[in-house]
C-alpha cells in the first residue's frame, strides 16, 4: 500500500486502485471518492494469532460523487493516490476550528 495512517484526512479526494491477481490475469478496480474515515478494524478471523487473536484490516471509507458510501479494505495490492491535498487540509482546518 505504501501510505501511512496520517496521510488520509477527512474531506480528502483520493483515487483507490485495487488489484486481484488471478492465475492468468489480474482484475483491477478503480474508485474515486472523498475520505470519510480511515480505521483499522479487527475481523472475525480466529486463526490470525495477532492482537486479540484477530486479523486486523486497514479500511478506508469513501463517499462517492453519487453519495454512495464504500469501504475499501487496503492490502498489498492496493494503491491510493491523493488527488486534492490543499482542499482537504483546508476542510480539516475548518473542522478543527469548529470544535
Amino acid at each position: 500500500m505504501g501510505q501511512t495512517i496520517d496521510q488520509f484526512v477527512n474531506g480528502q479526494r483520493v483515487k483507490v486502485t485495487q488489484q486481484i491477481p488471478q492465475v492468468t490475469e489480474t482484475w483491477t478496480n478503480t474508485i474515486i471518492g472523498t475520505v470519510q474515515k480511515y480505521e483499522r478494524q479487527k475481523t472475525g478471523s480466529w486463526f490470525a494469532h495477532s492482537k486479540d487473536d484477530k486479523l486486523w484490516l486497514d479500511r478506508l471509507i469513501l463517499k462517492l460523487d453519487d453519495g454512495e458510501i464504500v469501504t475499501c479494505n487496503l492490502d498489498q495490492y492496493t494503491h491510493v493516490e491523493v488527488l486534492e491535498v490543499e482542499a482537504a487540509a483546508d476542510a480539516q482546518a475548518s473542522d478543527d476550528s469548529q470544535d
